[in-house]
């Protein structure tokens, strides 16, 4: 296990911590929804960095997980790195890969399986050779690596096509990948209104070279989660700045889109299958404060059945499905404290497990 060996504090914070975590809540007014009990939530990395941005994947046999740590913050630094981490049974894992990009600072990685390969995405913001004093858009670059086997990596290699865009996540669907590209309407110099930023579904046959096949939000475009069915229609969840987060939907080629709009914020949104059920994560405002939750998703509303413990700077969750009961959950956050009193932001994982209704 790839952690720093905690104190009798932390431990003894943890396990309170676990202690209240280990709950079933109701999953909203929908009695058809299974139950969902959280246990086992622990920290499985913290060195000190900052360490967010999180996704999982199974792929050829083995888990995969990945998350950005850097020693600067959770804001631009060209001395931040993407991890790689594998695991044979999901509870102990090592790191299979390291990766930056130079004068750039690299965030928000993402899994996907394509044509055999296992990608790792990240966008990245250019830096020069220290902490830009202005964020500039148009700058952004989507970069990638790649592994057949998930042991021997790629050097990162730049996403021709993504130049201005800002990267999310990917999915497949047949012969083509697609990623969520946020960009600045016509690409308009210095420009930091959010009215103006437009999201993009960009199309790739390699997983390297890309091209914006439609767009799908033309105003407050934000982080966008795809899902696509058997049968290709896709189903996306976005993010939309501090506002309520929209549901959307469409198909190839993706010329008509149906949009409806959700009764909350969710930051780093998460979508994804579990059986018949869709599941739905990311970071909310609860009681004035920021929580990392998880919702079932039915009929174009949010039913919660958790929320993990998590606080301040939070969320961006993957998800591991294990079977038809179990699945695994990962997630950062910076509800901790070292044995100094200063937050540490953390990357943890939870188990969740169905409960059969008698």
């Amino acid at each position: 296990m790839l952690k720093r060996a905690p104190s009798l504090i932390f431990v003894f914070a943890l396990l309170i911590s676990v202690l209240l975590s280990t709950s079933t809540l109701p999953a909203g007014e929908d009695s058809s929804l299974p139950e969902v009990e959280v246990t086992n939530v622990r920290k499985v990395f913290d060195n000190g960095e900052h360490n967010a941005f999180t996704d999982m994947i199974e792929f050829k046999g083995k888990y995969y997980l990945t998350f950005r740590t850097c020693p600067g913050g959770h804001m631009l630094f060209p001395s931040s790195r993407i991890l790689i981490m594998q695991s044979d049974d999901a509870e102990t894992w090592k790191q299979v890969d390291e990766f930056s990009v130079p004068r750039r600072d690299v965030r928000d990685p993402h899994f996907l399986i394509f044509k055999d390969k296992l990608f790792v995405y990240t966008g990245t913001w250019y830096c020069g050779d220290a902490p830009p004093k202005t964020r500039t858009i148009n700058q952004h670059l989507g970069y990638a690596v790649w592994s057949a086997d998930g042991s021997n990596w790629s050097k990162p290699t730049m996403l021709e096509g993504t130049y201005g865009h800002y990267i999310w996540r990917a999915a497949a669907y047949g012969d083509k990948a697609y990623l969520c590209g946020r960009r600045i309407r016509n690409f308009t110099e210095d420009n930091k209104d959010r009215e103006l930023i437009e999201t993009a579904i960009l199309e790739s046959d390699d997983g390297l070279v890309w091209k914006t096949a439609s767009l799908f939000n033309e105003k407050q475009g934000d982080e966008t989660a795809f899902l696509f069915e058997k049968n290709g229609d896709l189903l996306a969840i976005g993010r939309s700045g501090s506002n309520p987060a929209w549901v959307m939907r469409s198909r190839p080629p993706f010329d008509h889109w149906e949009r409806k709009q959700l009764d909350r914020y969710i930051g780093g949104p998460l979508l994804a299958k579990w059986g018949d059920h869709y599941l739905v994560g990311g970071r909310q405002r609860k009681n004035g404060k920021y929580v990392t939750s998880l919702y079932w998703f039915k009929n174009d509303q949010l039913h919660e059945f958790a929320s993990l413990p998590s606080g301040g700077d939070n969320s961006y969750p993957g998800i591991l499905i294990l079977g038809p009961d179990r699945a695994r959950v990962s997630y950062y956050s910076s509800h901790e404290k070292d044995e100094n009193g200063k937050p540490i932001t953390a990357i943890y994982l939870a188990d969740l497990k169905l409960k059969h209704k008698k």
